[in-house]
């Protein structure tokens, strides 16, 4: 973290999220990735009590009226813990409560909002299906209007936290007739009848936080409880992978930080032919290079946060976001495997929490849509840009010795 960087009030949030880091039990850490505990709710309840859930909410509704880069920092420390106290830490408080904070009413604000801030009660959010991951848009899950009322039936798979939820935020097709991207509409859906977790997945990595299948069977959703206006989903996703992918990036960067700690501690201690390895390239490299990337990362995602709190331009911040998910996870990964080879043999053992570390960043580049997707993303709103820029600084192309050759510029 560039903590020269911060101010005085940010660095004690630092301090404030480092000691509910400090609060938590080593049991616990240790029952999730057993599988012994399947959601921490004792967990997002401290985070709760201590006002560190959604810090950027407006305080009336249960936040503390800060920036996104304070929710980076807070993010960041708390996923210190393990990749999924990240996950259940964000889901919830940073992805569904953004979403009805900023397009939900002021009863559904009330209701869910404040509650969940306050770790009273939890959330999770419901978009992957069994028959489509990054293909948003061919969602089948279902609603059908009945009077005042709606009738939801569908399946949602890989849903953190899905197995402890008190509500969802779920998405379902309401007009078959409009085009994919014109016919969905996002719910709020009570835990109730018709609703049930049907598999809880056995996870490679990153264990504890409850990811299930989740099925609605003919329940019944009170017209209040639709998120913006029916039809118009696409107003809740788009700005929904704000928080998600930016919030992931800095989540990341926390559950990576340990691994190279470690793995300095340990070269420095460690002895071979007579000598610490710290002082051997082949080692001392490695570390440079983890400790070049988290900077690299650090650097990302906060001046991509920057360019969030400032309302910048939607389609550079949309670029932004893609390019720091992409990036800051696959460095990390990196970061983690370059740990683990650092300390050879007993890296890959439980011996040290290293091999969790590299088993959960696995899901790093995957969730909150795929790392191909966020190239798309990137590639399309570059080409964008430049076809904006119709007036550079400077010709480039005329900085060439034979730049008026234009019979050997080719194109077609």
């Amino acid at each position: 973290m560039l903590t020269h960087l911060l101010t005085t009030t940010q660095r004690a949030l630092v301090e404030e999220a480092r000691d509910l880091v400090r609060s938590i039990p080593r049991d616990l850490v240790l029952a999730m990735d057993r599988d012994e505990v399947t959601f921490p709710a004792e967990f997002l309840g401290e985070a709760g009590r201590r006002n560190l859930l959604g810090v950027r909410y407006p305080r009336e509704w249960g936040g503390r009226g800060l920036t996104w880069v304070d929710t980076c920092l807070v993010m960041e420390e708390v996923a210190t813990l393990g990749y999924m106290f990240g996950c259940v830490f964000g889901v919830g408080a940073e992805l569904v409560c953004d979403a009805i904070v900023h397009l939900g009413t002021d009863e559904q604000k009330e209701r869910y909002v404040r509650p969940t801030l306050a770790g009273k009660i939890f959330a999770a959010e419901c978009l992957t299906e069994p028959r489509g991951g990054s293909d948003f848009f061919g969602t089948t899950s279902k609603a059908v209007r009945e009077g005042d009322n709606w009738i939801l039936n569908g399946q949602k798979r890989f849903i953190v936290g899905g197995d402890a939820a008190d509500f969802f935020l779920v998405y379902a097709r309401t007009n078959p007739d409009a085009p994919p991207h014109k016919g969905l509409t996002c719910f709020l859906v009570d835990r109730g009848p018709g609703v049930t977790t049907d598999y809880l997945y056995g996870l490679m990595g990153c264990r504890g936080g409850g990811a299930a299948r989740v099925s609605f069977k003919d329940v019944v959703v009170p017209d209040t409880n639709v998120l913006g206006r029916v039809d118009g989903a696409i107003e809740v996703f788009y700005p929904m992978m704000i928080p998600e992918r930016l919030g992931t990036a800095a989540m990341t960067i926390g559950a990576a930080r340990p691994a190279l700690d470690i793995a300095t501690r340990y070269s420095s201690k460690r002895k071979a032919f007579g000598r610490p390895i710290r002082d051997f390239q082949g080692v001392s490299f490695q570390v440079a290079e983890a400790a070049m990337l988290l900077d690299a990362c650090s650097s990302m995602v906060y001046t991509t946060a920057r360019a969030v709190d400032s309302g910048g331009p939607a389609s550079e911040v949309r670029r932004l976001v893609s390019e720091t998910k992409k990036f800051v996870t696959e460095s990390c990964q990196k970061v983690a495997r370059l740990s683990m080879q650092v300390m050879g043999g007993i890296g890959y053992t439980n011996i040290y929490p290293v091999e969790r570390i590299v088993r959960d960043l696995g899901l790093a580049s995957i969730w909150t849509g795929t790392n191909e997707i966020m190239s798309q993303i990137i590639a399309h709103e570059w080409y964008k840009r430049q076809a904006r820029d119709v007036s550079p600084e400077r010709d480039f192309e005329r900085d060439a010795e034979h730049a008026d050759a234009e019979e050997e510029k080719v194109f077609e």
